[in-house]
This record gives C-alpha cells, sequence and structure tokens, in this order.
C-alpha cells in the first residue's frame, strides 16, 4: 500500500474545519460497543433466544425443511391431477418468497405498532394456512395456501424476530443468534419425521390440521414472552435508506446472500426426491431430509460458537466454500450410495450457514442501527433465488440414476459464487481498516514540518492548508496478500 505523506495531525479544509466523511459509519468494531450502558448482556436475552428458537422451528422447520417431504409426497402421487413438477416447486419456492418479500411491511409495522403485533399477524396468517390446505383439491389452491399465505405469516413471524438476538448480546451475539436459527433444524428433524408419518397413517389434510394447532399454540406463546430493545439501541425501523447503496460492503453481502440461498434452497428441497430418484424408498428419503435438519440443528450452534472468536465473516466464507465442497465431493461421488447419501446430509449446517450468519454479519458491517433496514433489502435481493432455486433444480433433472448430476454440479457452484464474493468481502474490509490505521497513524503525527519543497514552503507560509486525506485505492498486491492473511474479520 502506497504511503502518503501527511504534512499535519489532522487534515482541514481552507476554512479551518475538519474535513470529515459524512457516510454512515460501517466499521465491523462499531459492533461490539453499540450495547448501551447499564444494561447486562444476556440476561432475559436467553428467553428471548428460547422464543426465536421455537419460531424458527415452528416457521422454517415446518417449511422450508419438512416441504422437502411434501414434494417427494406430491410427485410420487397424483393428488393434484393435471400438475407438474415445475408447479410444486413453485409452492415451496412461494413460500420462502413471499416471506422475504414481506421485509419491509413488516419493518414498518414492527416500528409503528410493536414486535408483539407483527408476531401475531404472522401467527394467524401461518394457522389460517394449513387449515385451508387441508381442504385443498386443486393445486392453485395449494399455491394460496401453503404457498402465499403460509410464506406471509412466515414472514412475519421470522422478519419480526430475527433481529430481536443481536440486541440483547455483544461479545456472544453469534453463538446466540446460531442457537435460534438451530431452531429451524430441530424443527425440519422432527416435523420432516412427523410429516412423512402422519401422511401415511393420516393423509394429508389431517397432517395439515395437526400442524396447524402446533404452530398456533407454540408461535402464539412466542408471541407474548419475546421482547426487543429498539428503543435502547435506538434501532432505526425504515424499510430502506438510500446511503447504505453508497458502499461497496453491502453489495458484496448481498451477493453472498443470493447465491448462497440459490445452493440452500435445491439442496433442502431436492435430497428426499434424489434420494426416490436413485433407488432409496420414501422412508430413506425422509431420514435424508431428517438427518440434513439434524445437521443444522446441532451445526448452526458450533458456527455460532466459532464465528465469535475466530471471526464472523470468516466463519460464514469458511462455512459456504465447505458446503461447495460437500457437493462435489460427497454428493455427486458418494451420493448414490445411501452410506454416502447419509454422510452430506450431515454437511446441511454448512449449506444453511447463511441463516445464523445473516444477522450477525449485518450487524458487524454495517451496526445495530442500520441493522433493520439492512435485513429489509436483504430479504427483498433474496426473494428471486428463493422463489426459481427449485424450479431451476427440477428443469434440470434428467431420467435415469444419474439424472441429478446436473443439479449437484449447479449447487456446488453456487455456493463457490457466493463464497468468492463473501471473501472479496472480507478483502475488502481488511483494506479498509488498514486505510483507517494509516489515517489514525498520520493524525498522530507531529504538527506540520517544513519540506524540501520551495513551493510547499511558500505554500504553509502563506496559509494554505493541505489536501483532505483521501482513501487510497486497494492495490492487486495488497488484495492477493489480503486474501491469504490470518486476521479475525
Amino acid at each position: 500500500m502506497e504511503k502518503k505523506d501527511i504534512r499535519c495531525d489532522r487534515a482541514t479544509g481552507t476554512d479551518g474545519r475538519s474535513n470529515k466523511d459524512e457516510s454512515p459509519p460501517l466499521e465491523s468494531d462499531l459492533s461490539d460497543h453499540e450495547q448501551p450502558k447499564g444494561l447486562i448482556e444476556g440476561g432475559y436475552g436467553w428467553v428471548v433466544v428460547f422464543s426465536v428458537f421455537l419460531i424458527n422451528m415452528h416457521t422454517w422447520g415446518l417449511n422450508s425443511v419438512s416441504y422437502a417431504v411434501f414434494l417427494a409426497y406430491y410427485l410420487s402421487s397424483d393428488i393434484f391431477p393435471n400438475s407438474t413438477s415445475i408447479d410444486f416447486a413453485f409452492v415451496g419456492g412461494l413460500s420462502i418468497s413471499i416471506a422475504l418479500l414481506v421485509a419491509p411491511l413488516t419493518t414498518v409495522v414492527v416500528g409503528k405498532f410493536g414486535t408483539r403485533t407483527c408476531l401475531q399477524i404472522g401467527v394467524a396468517l401461518e394457522t389460517v394456512a394449513f387449515i385451508g390446505a387441508s381442504f385443498t383439491s386443486e393445486i392453485w389452491h395449494l399455491v394460496l395456501s401453503q404457498g402465499i399465505c403460509f410464506g406471509a405469516g412466515m414472514g412475519f413471524l421470522f422478519n419480526g424476530s430475527v433481529g430481536l438476538i443481536p440486541q440483547w448480546f455483544t461479545h456472544k451475539r453469534s453463538l446466540a443468534n446460531a442457537i435460534g436459527t438451530a431452531g429451524s433444524g430441530f424443527g425440519g428433524l422432527t416435523y420432516s419425521l412427523a410429516s412423512n408419518t402422519m401422511i401415511s397413517r393420516l393423509g394429508l389434510p389431517w397432517a395439515f390440521r395437526i400442524l396447524a394447532i402446533i404452530a398456533f399454540v407454540v408461535n402464539g406463546a412466542c408471541s407474548l414472552i419475546a421482547r426487543d430493545r429498539n428503543k435502547e439501541v435506538g434501532a432505526i425501523h425504515r424499510a430502506f435508506r438510500r446511503d447504505l447503496f453508497n458502499h461497496t460492503e453491502l453489495y458484496l453481502f448481498l451477493a453472498w446472500g443470493f447465491f448462497s440461498v440459490l445452493g440452500y434452497i435445491i439442496a433442502v428441497f431436492s435430497l428426499a426426491d434424489y434420494a426416490q430418484a436413485v433407488g432409496f424408498t420414501a422412508e430413506q428419503g425422509s431420514i435424508l431430509a431428517a438427518m440434513f435438519n439434524l445437521s443444522q440443528g446441532i451445526g448452526r450452534p458450533i458456527i455460532g460458537f466459532c464465528s465469535d472468536r475466530i471471526g464472523r465473516v470468516n466463519i460464514a466464507a469458511l462455512s459456504t466454500l465447505t458446503a461447495s465442497l460437500a457437493a462435489f465431493f460427497l454428493w455427486i461421488l458418494a451420493g448414490k450410495y445411501y452410506a454416502g447419501a447419509i454422510v452430506y446430509s450431515l454437511f446441511g449446517a454448512f449449506a444453511g450457514a447463511i441463516w445464523p450468519c445473516v444477522a450477525p454479519v449485518g450487524a458487524e458491517l454495517m451496526g445495530l442501527q442500520m441493522l433493520p433496514s439492512v435485513l429489509s433489502i436483504t430479504w427483498l435481493v433474496l426473494v428471486l433465488p428463493a422463489t426459481f432455486a427449485e424450479v431451476i433444480a427440477l428443469s434440470l433433472v434428467k431420467p435415469g440414476k444419474n439424472g441429478y448430476l446436473n443439479v449437484q454440479i449447479y449447487t456446488a457452484c453456487m455456493f463457490l459464487a457466493a463464497f468468492m464474493f463473501l471473501w472479496a468481502l472480507r478483502v475488502w474490509k481488511l483494506h479498509a481498516w488498514q486505510v483507517k490505521a494509516d489515517q489514525e497513524n498520520k493524525r498522530n503525527q507531529p504538527q506540520c514540518r517544513p519540506s524540501d519543497s520551495t513551493n510547499k514552503q511558500e505554500g504553509i507560509a502563506a496559509g494554505v492548508d493541505e489536501k483532505p486525506m483521501t482513501n487510497p485505492r486497494m492495490t492487486l498486491a495488497f488484495a492477493l496478500k489480503a486474501c491469504f492473511a490470518v486476521s479475525k474479520v
């Protein structure tokens, strides 16, 4: 990195006032000091963690992970005549994309009416969705109920609760958030097995009704015990902030999320159907889905624990890379054997690393005050991959035992692209830190000293102030060095 001669300990303009960057601060060290004074870390926050755990268990766990069992059942039966695999893929994709699409609305609702109201709206919508799905007889009924209505309910519950845990923790923020998001893994483990059993023994309608009752009771109770710290941390509940788009970090962060969701949705939705495509039974497919979810339930707290100690961006990036390598070398090479498929399913925590990492990484980059706006933007960006990921996957499937090969390669490539963008973000942050450190050192230097240059001496004598400091551009040499630098980011 080039070293520029800064003559004064602080750059000033010609009017004598300090030149400051008016853009909002996006320094990762800010997040470690944003905890309001006088508030003990944790405390009731662990109750909030438990409530978020149960909410994730009965939103994402009921839908995105156990939907793999529903999808396999829809594809293997003729319960909805004249429906194609693409139609069913849209149902699962819509449920997630609608949940993300309502993020700006939920941000406004929380700001005006409070977190509890937002969560209770979600409870009502989710319950109505499952009850409606139990009476479906045509595919468009399923799209409206299990797709759109459930997605909206899940969106109000998820978006209303996703920002709660970071408000209660600083040093254990990633661990606490990961424990909360682990609920989706344990929910998927529970309901992927339970859903398959209920469908086979009680039929599809009663499976939906039982899930509706459970979701209403559990999520309703959680809406009463969950609390926020919006006033204490000064959270700004605005759906969008234009100034956020002036920062390169945001675009790299969004690209990581975009490609991660493309890979994750395919892996979580396709595993049960893949099992039947290569000759396994429906029960074996549900076990694979259950193992995938168990991995997320156990693995996410471990990811969070490591994030707090090794670096939140570091762990998020390395987890995404691991998901790519697992798809390349385990799912493709060993997945056609049941033991190999089980081993791959145990890497599910890495495939879903975005969920325990997105809020802590967002808070690390943008700060707690900006987190609601950052997450609103993020969820909107993720709508497209969530909607079309499984549609793309099923369109790539070909007949035969190796029919999923294109899907497997595509999934691995999506995780690899996500890793590359997040690692680029890591390099960018290291450069920003280096620039800040250099500027601090220059500001701490002694007062202006005469230069050997006659012109510059004359300029100082005439009272002409120095030009403000500028951020030097990143050099290729620095970028290559930063790629392999060992640093907590």
